[in-house]
């Protein structure tokens, strides 16, 4: 699995440069090994490198080593004061490059996902069921569960342009090999970086000054044998001019074979067996004293089968096989069918029976992890120009392609069916005489057609100019960081295999015409109309390609942005305690994106027809034409001018009452889109006179601005195959259409953090210990309902201003909902991260070190408010459907020596339930209501991961390493809504191995 909950994180704790008291002590990002204890080889790699190094670097020894390298500062991520003594009031996790190498993973970015305090990232495994996203296969970050766009990431300090028009940027785009560490801030950061760091920040710092030749050969499998991968990485790097030039470049091939969809019915991929197709069945029953949801496995819909099936009237029950064949449907429940015109089956609930013929059911055809194909180069040279100043641009090329199928077959409900019409078998056609009627109502999994394919290809060029560097001024010495930075992103999606809604309505509609079987309307068949028979499994090759032409939905976009930042720091006078540390600064950033989509989808008004999508007067000249992915054009873009600065001063400096210090900053920002808003923080550190013993704590005021796709976007629809009317009590195909909203303001959140750390004991050396609790309030939240909300909101009177939002029985086109985001409503979390490690030198006396290290996350409420009236704060943690259980935690354990290493590595996360919002009862139920919902089952278990590896060193130039993630091969849990894979392990046991080397 890929994001939280997948494969393991070997090693990740124990790769941390600092721990979690330390991580306040940032050290140089060129330096930082200097202050380790463990000694470093010319690549970077310390001889223990599979479980990573834990060091308590103090702030004052990294300060010195930064002085011996040229234009070098201390970079302390979540502030821009670059002086040496300083501490940082926000807990931060610091991930080291041997770390990032002991975890054996593909992207760089299913290590970091693992922490705890990441929740709701997304990658290969997430957003595998969509057409029309564009996410597949996007590596994006989300900590603290508030979403990837409320969590800034960033590379050597520097914005990456987005890679989707959401913002976030792609992680597996970034240069992987040259990665020195990652600092994860638990806690927000806008008033040092601005928009999108309310969540936090995750910050890569590259090697700018790496020598010599690394590289990394590795492959690995599944237990299925499926999602074959393939990661082939080399780096490289020298000096010239007396060590004043400075050269870098890395490039990186990685495929992932990926986990595709199973067949119809109930089976998976590779034989996966987990899947029982669980449902939340609505009864639409509120006060009977039942719950009106039942969790469910082997739901049946009983609205279409695999190839075929009369769903109402008198002739309801009879399906088809392959050959077309008429035969009874086995219902599940001993459903009995009513042959009424509602289409109801006595004995089962509404829409649903439980297992009889499952044969149909499509949910086992979606993608579990996405196939994904990646190569990227990077590449930086820098001059220094003066001893402590240097001018430097990079280069970071890349493209990422990736392939899913959504869900299985395309299918049909709800269709109308002549009895006329020449498919209809002769048995069939005799029976609707029998019971005198002329047509009767059909549903069809549309087996034979095929399953839809969706293809990404995102292509991003980042280019970045600047100078850094120290220059005295006033008789102290400041630092400067100027840059510029233009990177474009380009994102193609074409989607296969996918029919045309009208011309598949207009091709089922036949007639026999001069002894012919052709299309009823004249009008399709003078625009090449071809029938098709959907009564079992052999469809004409004509009658395909009309329905599905070659050429399918597609969209073009581009994405750019512009970044000008200036940063200086110095110290420009002493207080009583020691040296007062000042920065300020500004930037200037312009958004932009412009996306273009095909007619049949945008509409012929929008993009005019031309060869490849041809005119056709039977289509909907407005769009929305295909089944899914009825992509828009769209455009839009906003400049961002800020000012920012940051001080701090020490105010206790003695034996007696320890150290201590007060930090803050303040940021003006002017957003072109909605005006000037304004970002702060206020903090402190205090180590306190017992030994080892810090006491911290950061408040803030923090913003995140709407993005392009909430203030600009084209609409980008969804299809919901089986969405639920309660108005008609019945399944219906309807489209999602999610627009933008031009008048959205930005988001303010209120962060608050107070933690104790102890580290560095001189009785207790090795062990490190802390905790901070924390809490999140947003307010302004840009979010929009969900399409069950808006439907449900309206049917039960709720908020009659949703009705206009939405049509489930449209007669001119597809039924659709409007979603649209508003600053309507708030999120309040709250909860503590917890850390803990201890490094055991030359345990019971045997050679090396031993290590322990684990990580936990205590989500204690996540609270959101929709603003609606009518509605009622729900509390999501402990939501196992969704991204925030209420703990999760990870443990390592490593051996290492000078020759190998051995690691364990376990993650968990505890049980949980659908919602807290569901009242649970089986008898005797309060009146069900749209706030406080009955249901009959609330609870959805968690899960433990085991993960092993471990590595040799067969020359002192040359490594072989081997992991295993998820060991025991456990199963994800049950899920009404296919599977989480935020949370879940979708894919098995998986086996990795590979050989590092450097020169």
């Amino acid at each position: 699995m890929r994001g939280i909950g997948s494969a393991s994180v070997a090693a990740i704790a124990i790769g941390l440069v600092c721990t979690p008291a330390a991580a306040q002590q940032t050290p140089a990002p060129v330096d930082v090994q200097r202050a380790t204890p463990v000694q470093t080889d010319p690549g970077g790699q310390s001889p223990d490198a599979a479980g990573g190094t834990i060091t308590q670097a103090d702030p004052q020894s990294a300060a010195a080593a930064g002085q011996d390298a040229p234009a070098e500062d201390i970079v302390i991520t979540g502030s821009r004061i670059t002086t040496g003594g300083f501490t940082a009031p926000t807990p931060t996790t610091i991930i080291d490059s041997a770390a990032i190498a002991a975890n054996a993973q593909p992207n760089v970015f299913t290590t970091i996902a693992q922490l705890p305090s990441l929740q709701g990232s997304t990658g290969t495994s997430v957003g595998t069921f969509s057409t029309s996203s564009g996410q597949q296969g996007l590596s994006s970050f989300s900590l603290r569960g508030v979403g990837a766009i409320r969590t800034l990431t960033l590379l050597d300090g520097q914005r990456v342009v987005g890679a989707n028009v959401t913002g976030v940027p792609d992680i597996s785009l970034f240069p992987q090999l040259l990665i020195k560490r990652v600092d994860v801030v638990n806690g927000g950061a806008s008033a040092s970086y601005g928009s999108d760091a309310v969540g936090g920040v995750v910050n890569f710092i590259t090697d700018t000054r790496f020598k010599g030749i690394r590289g990394n050969v590795q492959g690995g499998i599944t237990t299925y044998g499926d999602d074959e991968q393939v990661l082939v990485q080399l780096a490289a790097g020298t000096s010239a001019l007396n060590d004043r030039l400075h050269l870098i470049a890395s490039t990186e091939y990685a495929h992932e074979e990926g986990v595709g969809g199973g067949d119809f019915g109930i089976g998976l991929a590779g034989g996966r067996d987990w899947f029982r197709q669980s449902t939340l069945i609505n009864r639409n029953v509120v006060n009977d004293g039942s719950p009106q949801y039942l969790f469910r496995d082997f739901a049946q819909p009983y609205n279409y089968t695999k190839y075929g099936l009369i769903t109402a009237g008198p002739l309801q029950g009879i399906a088809f096989d392959q050959s077309g064949n008429p035969f009874q449907f086995n219902y599940g429940s001993n459903g009995v069918p009513a042959r009424d015109a509602a289409g109801n089956v006595n004995g089962c609930y509404p829409g649903f029976c439980l297992g009889g013929d499952l044969s149909g059911n499509v949910d086992a055809g979606r993608t579990l992890q996405s196939k994904i194909q990646r190569v990227n180069s990077y590449g930086r040279i820098g001059f220094d120009f003066a001893p402590n100043g240097e001018i430097y641009a990079t280069a970071n090329i890349g493209q990422v392609k990736t392939s899913n199928q959504p869900v299985g077959g395309q299918n049909r409900p709800n269709l109308t069916i002549q009895c006329a019409n020449p498919f209809v078998p002769a048995l069939v056609q005799a029976a609707c005489a029998t019971a005198g009627v002329t047509n009767f109502q059909y549903g069809t999994s549309n087996a034979a057609l095929g399953s839809t394919q969706v293809f990404t290809d995102r292509r991003q060029y980042r280019f970045v100019a600047g100078a850094k560097g120290r220059q005295p001024v006033a008789g102290s010495e400041w630092s400067y960081d100027i840059y510029y930075e233009h990177g474009t992103n380009y994102s193609n999606i074409d989607v296969n295999n996918i029919l045309l809604s009208n011309r598949f309505n207009q091709a089922i509609n036949a007639t026999t015409l001069n002894g012919a079987i052709v299309c009823a309307n004249a009008v399709a068949r003078a625009n090449g109309c071809q029938p098709l028979n959907i009564f079992g499994g052999n469809p004409s090759q004509a009658a395909l390609s009309y329905i599905m032409p070659e050429n399918g939905p597609r969209q073009r976009t581009r994405q750019t942005q512009d970044v000008i930042s200036l940063n200086f720091s110095g110290s420009p006078f002493s207080s009583w305690a020691g040296p007062v540390s000042v920065a300020f600064g500004g930037e200037f950033r312009h958004e932009f994106y412009t996306v273009r989509a095909d007619p049949y989808g945008a509409g012929f008004a929008n993009t005019p027809a031309d060869a490849a999508y041809p005119a056709d007067p039977t289509l909907l000249a407005g769009g929305n034409n295909w089944y899914a992915g009825n992509y828009k054009n769209g455009n839009g873009a906003y400049s961002v001018k800020e000012a920012f600065v940051e001080a701090d001063l020490p105010l206790i400096n003695s034996d007696l009452a320890g150290r201590a210090n007060v930090n803050g900053a303040v940021r003006v920002t002017d957003y072109s889109t909605s005006g000037t808003v304004w970002a702060w923080k206020i903090g402190g550190t205090w180590d306190l006179p017992l030994d080892g013993l810090r006491v911290r704590g950061v408040t803030s005021r923090d913003v995140r601005a709407p993005n392009l796709s909430e203030l600009f976007a084209a609409p980008v629809t969804t299809t919901l195959p089986g969405f639920f009317d309660p108005f008609r009590n019945v399944n219906v195909l309807a489209i999602q259409n999610t627009i933008g909203n031009r008048n959205l303001t930005p988001e303010i959140a209120r962060n608050t953090t107070l933690g104790i750390a102890f580290s560095g004991s001189k009785a207790l050396p090795g062990l490190s210990l802390s905790v901070d609790y924390y809490k999140i309030k947003i307010t302004d939240v840009i979010s929009s309902l969900g399409a069950a909300d808006i439907v449900n909101l309206c049917f039960q009177n709720i908020a009659p201003e949703t009705c206009g939002a939405f049509n489930l029985n449209n007669n001119a086109g597809p039924n659709f909902i409007n979603v649209q985001a508003f600053n309507l409503a708030s999120i309040e979390t709250d909860g503590f991260d917890i850390e803990a490690s201890y490094r055991w030198q030359r345990p019971l006396g045997l050679p090396g070190s031993l290590t322990l290290r684990a990580l936990a996350t205590n989500i204690r409420s996540f609270v959101t408010d929709t603003g609606l009236p009518g509605t009622i704060p729900v509390d999501s943690a402990g939501a196992n459907i969704g991204n925030t259980p209420d703990w999760k935690w990870l443990a390592v354990q490593t051996y290492a020596t000078d020759d190998f290493s051995l690691l364990v590595q376990e993650r968990w996360f505890s049980d949980g339930v659908l919602g807290h919002q569901y009242v649970e009862c089986t008898t005797g139920c309060p009146v069900s209501t749209n706030n406080r919902p009955t249901i009959d089952t609330n609870f959805i278990p968690g899960a433990f991961y085991m993960d092993v590896g471990g590595t040799y060193n067969l020359t002192s130039a040359m490594t072989a390493y081997f992991k295993v993630d998820n060991v025991f091969n456990r199963d994800p849990a049950r899920s009404p809504y296919f599977v989480n894979p935020a949370l879940y392990d979708v894919l098995g046991r998986v086996y990795r191995a590979g050989v590092r080397f450097k020169f």
